[in-house]
């Protein structure tokens, strides 16, 4: 099935997807700093590139797109209907880049807390925010 934009509409709404400083990153950046964490973003050195990193609670936190890591059961991943081929190629890659980065994180002796971007929409925010300080916090 053939694309059903034009190339160049669809390279330019593809430029306009970030990696970094997304809504529901900023949302829960904002959340922690609100409740007194402090952190670093996007630390190059640990696998995976965390978002965002605690290191005084030895702690890392990933915020996941549901389609750009394959959130099974979610209905914001959906396999589009065109390169389908392609996207699932693209996201099993992602899916097992995230895997091996956890893999090595947990063997660093790192805590690992991945947030979905459906668990920060607005039925679920309250309740996935009010559990993060607690979840930092536990065995360390």
């Amino acid at each position: 099935m053939a694309d059903v934009h034009s190339k160049e509409i669809r390279s330019y709404n593809m430029s306009r997807i970030r990696g970094k400083d997304t809504k529901p990153e900023l949302v829960v950046r904002k959340f922690l700093f609100s409740q007194g964490f402090r952190y670093r973003l996007h630390n190059k050195n640990l696998p995976g590139k965390p978002d965002i990193v605690l290191s005084k609670y030895r702690t890392v936190i990933f915020i996941h797109g549901c389609f750009w890591h394959g959130h099974t059961d979610c209905k914001y991943f959906v396999v589009p209907k065109t390169r389908t081929d392609w996207w699932i190629k693209k996201i099993n890659n992602n899916i097992n880049n995230d895997r091996n980065a956890l893999v090595t994180l947990a063997d660093l002796g790192w805590k690992i807390i991945i947030l979905w971007e459906c668990q920060l929409k607005k039925h679920t925010i309250q309740k996935t925010l009010g559990a993060l300080p607690a979840q930092i916090s536990s065995g360390s």
